[in-house]
């Protein structure tokens, strides 16, 4: 059975928060699109997959996180796609610019949305913005 344009999207972005939650990072990396444009919340537009890895990277290794309670919505055609969910983190390094890191714990909602296109070989994430409340983060750690 084929399935339709918007299921396929729903399924990448669960697959996508699928390997996020398991810390597989080149899972997450094969769902992008080789110049996927990355907006980074109250931050900037980055493109590309290699320059998504080294955001990952960089994130590894100044938080631990996880997404619970995702939701995950598409358009009937399968181009657009957003996700509703709860990050539960530690902030383990001081990332530039924020608070001192000690281990604090948090818990933030947090809005992504998503544009899919098909790559010939299927679909892939061509963009990924995610929104949430910096200053909400802030006090949770202690800023």
């Amino acid at each position: 059975m084929t399935s339709s344009p918007q299921e396929r999207a729903l399924s990448l972005v669960q697959q996508y928060y699928a390997a996020f939650n398991s810390d597989d990072a080149e899972g997450m990396l094969a769902l992008l699109s080789e110049n996927v444009r990355h907006d980074i919340n109250e931050g900037e537009t980055q493109q590309g997959r290699d320059t998504f890895r080294a955001f990952l990277t960089k994130m590894d290794a100044h938080y631990r996180e996880q997404a619970a309670d995702v939701v995950v919505m598409a358009s009937a055609d399968g181009t657009r796609a957003a996700a509703e969910f709860v990050i539960h983190g530690e902030y383990l390094k001081t990332d530039a610019g924020l608070p001192e890191a000690a281990g604090q714990r948090y818990v933030l909602p947090v809005g992504a949305f998503f544009e899919v296109r098909d790559s010939g070989h299927g679909p892939q994430i061509a963009r990924v913005t995610n929104y949430y409340n910096l200053a909400d983060w802030t006090r949770q750690v202690g800023g």
